[in-house]
């Protein structure tokens, strides 16, 4: 799952970077989570927690304190997370380069949606971040499901129940064993655990209201 974090003092450029953003994580099918902040000094405030995230969009113009300095903090944490600038000046190449900034995205471009694109394309690419996907033959019929958006797949008498997670938790049925599907898996070079306890699951099953089965075992991805 892809975490990221939106920071601008404008409220509209937050919620507009944050829609753009979610149209193409939702039509790549790639799972993530967006936070947004309003000031550099809560980013700042986060600490080590700031290391949660893959990607932070950032606001360079900020009246707090501006993104340069909170760019900076930032790099004082990690070194891996991908900085992108946001902002209505292209004059702050040299301190974008020493801050490692993999773009700056021009506030007044009037296809800012595009560069939002191009950006996430960039910064997947270099994360080599690949949506695997893969056919099912499902008692519900066949479906091409996204291998990352598997919770955990429970096994019952020779019975596979996959708890996928779409706009929210659906589960699908097959017959199979988990033996056979874990070979069949690690085609997808996935690194999968199999184990008997019902700790995950349980959780799952409990949030979105799951009547609890009796279980064989468990597949959690």
């Amino acid at each position: 799952m892809l975490k990221i974090a939106i920071c601008d003092d404008e409220k509209v450029f937050r919620d507009n970077i944050n829609k753009y953003v979610a149209a193409y994580l939702n039509e790549k099918e790639i799972s993530y989570e967006i936070d947004t902040f309003s000031s550099g000094k809560e980013i700042i405030d986060l600490g080590i927690e700031i290391k949660q995230y893959n990607i932070i969009f950032l606001d360079i113009n900020m009246d707090d304190v501006d993104g340069i300095v909170t760019a900076q903090k930032i790099r004082e944490y990690s070194s891996e997370i991908y900085i992108v600038f946001v902002t209505a000046y292209i004059n702050y190449s040299l301190e974008g380069y020493k801050v490692e900034a993999i773009r700056y995205l021009l506030k007044n471009n009037t296809n800012l949606e595009a560069s939002v694109r191009e950006c996430m394309d960039a910064i997947l690419h270099k994360m080599n971040l690949v949506v695997k996907k893969k056919k099912f033959k499902f008692n519900e019929g066949e479906k091409e499901i996204n291998i990352d958006n598997i919770l955990y797949i429970e096994s019952k008498l020779h019975k596979l129940q996959f708890y996928i997670m779409e706009d929210k938790i659906k589960i699908y049925n097959l017959y199979g064993t988990l033996n056979e599907l874990e070979n069949e898996l690690k085609d997808f070079l996935l690194s999968l655990e199999f184990q008997t306890n019902e700790t995950q699951a349980e959780n799952i099953r409990s949030a979105e209201n799951v009547d609890e089965p009796e279980d064989d075992g468990y597949l959690c991805m």
